[in-house]
């Protein structure tokens, strides 16, 4: 299975290079924002984004492994991914406001500190210890998806005053030099962990100094940032579930967004469990992921630039999605067990959810209001994380049999729901000043197609 892995991961590469060189011929405004001093500005805070997210990705591809080294069992092992999601969610509803009350530098720099600490506690064999570490590590990844954007979008319109159309570029740009690092990232932790048989720990140890480089260059660099105004966090959770409740939109958007990215969280813990008695290069297997996600994306771009509706893309994604799942329900269950059919179904998979993600993030763009998108979004994410940690604990109790290939069959059900939704999302005309703005979804795409790591 091993020269299968890198095998495949050289044919994706390659063909991603295609799909993003055709991408990218059809982007417009591909000269706007040229201007040296922005160009200054943006390089700087790329130097400190980009290097606190590639910290984050060299912690993706051997989590599970990590635990499974340290002689915990699965159902152990799902308590612990499940602390990770849950606590991600919560403190994603709370970091918004503390970074706009408390100021988004000092939060970027608890970021770092919250992350290193939550590295250092992987060395421990204490369950305890790593508990309170994924604790930290879901705190941290929350802040570091909302306080670092908010800080350089405050800089950008207060303090430098470039004009608001620029702000898109960065973030497609950013969204660029994500992939790659990401990518890059599991070839890193593949050479360490493996090649130079340093351990699964290594790669958290390998974070550690990149995280310490991005408090020094904030601390030193940045300058501190507040909203303009206090937000109202419980009126704008009201608003945003009555929104929820009576625009069917919204609605079908949010049941959509709960069905799809819970099976998602659910295939990042499964995928080392079901291809780790093969023997794969965990790091190449989570490089290859990444590949096929930025080949979804790319492939999203070209689609849009052509016209090609988002409902009929995200149609396409669940239809995709279902075969994939379908595949897994085969190729695990005890007595048909296929492991390279189950890694082909997986990057099926992660096709899919590179074209879902920006897919997703033009509807809500389009159909979720702007004042109530906050409270909207977190929202979203109960449901989401209570479907992802209900079928994780559950479906691992000694009650239930098969295992893994239970959860599989679960999935199918989600993705057959979300198939329903999608369906009648589709049927619900559209408004026409929606109609009216489509020609504009390619600068909408530009603005929202920035991908953070969901492992």
């Amino acid at each position: 299975m091993m020269m299968l892995v890198y095998f495949t991961f050289g044919a994706l590469s390659l063909l991603c290079l295609l799909f993003q060189y055709w991408a990218h011929r059809t982007r417009r405004n591909a000269t706007v924002g040229n201007n040296p001093q922005f160009i200054k500005f943006q390089r700087g805070y790329f130097a400190v984004y980009l290097v606190a997210m590639f910290a984050d990705w060299l912690q993706g591809p051997y989590l599970y492994k990590l635990y499974s080294y340290y002689n915990f069992n699965e159902q152990q092992i799902a308590v612990l991914y499940v602390f990770g999601f849950a606590s991600s969610v919560i403190f994603g509803a709370w970091t918004p406001i503390a970074a706009d009350q408390f100021g988004r530098k000092k939060l970027c720099i608890f970021f770092t500190v919250a992350y290193s600490v939550s590295c250092f506690m992987k060395m421990s064999r204490s369950y305890g210890i790593l508990l309170i570490g994924r604790l930290l590590g879901g705190l941290a990844t929350s802040v570091l998806f909302t306080a670092f954007e908010a800080w350089y979008i405050h800089e950008h319109l207060e303090t430098h005053d470039f004009p608001k159309e620029w702000i898109p570029i960065t973030f497609q740009r950013a969204s660029m030099w994500n992939g790659l690092l990401a990518v890059t990232a599991g070839v890193t932790t593949n050479i360490f962990s493996e090649w130079m048989a340093l351990g699964p720990v290594a790669p958290y140890m390998m974070a550690i100094p990149f995280l310490i480089f991005v408090g020094v260059i904030i601390t030193t660099h940045w300058n501190e940032n507040y909203a303009m105004h206090k937000i109202k966090f419980g009126r704008l959770c009201y608003e945003g579930l009555k929104d929820i409740i009576t625009n069917r939109r919204i609605f079908l958007i949010g049941a959509i967004e709960a069905l799809f990215e819970s099976v998602v969280y659910i295939v990042i813990f499964l995928w080392t469990p079901i291809l780790e008695p093969g023997q794969p290069s965990l790091g190449i297997v989570f490089s290859c992921f990444m590949v096929c996600i930025l080949i979804g994306q790319a492939v999203f771009q070209i689609l849009t630039s052509r016209g090609v509706a988002i409902t009929k893309i995200l149609m396409f994604v669940v239809i995709l999605s279902l075969l994939s799942i379908l595949t897994c329900v085969y190729s695990t269950h005890p007595r048909t067990r296929h492991l390279n059919t189950s890694l082909v179904a997986f990057l099926c998979f992660q096709f899919c959810v590179g074209l879902y993600f920006p897919a997703m993030n033009v509807l809500r763009v389009k159909v979720i209001p702007e004042p109530h998108r906050y409270a909207i979004m977190n929202w979203f994410r109960v449901p989401l994380n209570l479907i992802s940690c209900a079928v994780l604990m559950l479906l691992h109790e000694d009650a239930f049999l098969h295992g893994n290939h239970l959860i599989f069959v679960v999935c199918l059900g989600l993705l057959g729901l979300m198939l329903l939704a999608t369906y009648r999302l589709i049927k619900i005309p559209r408004p026409q000043e929606e109609l009216d703005e489509e020609e504009g979804s390619g600068l909408i795409l530009m603005e929202t197609e920035h991908i953070h790591n969901i492992f």
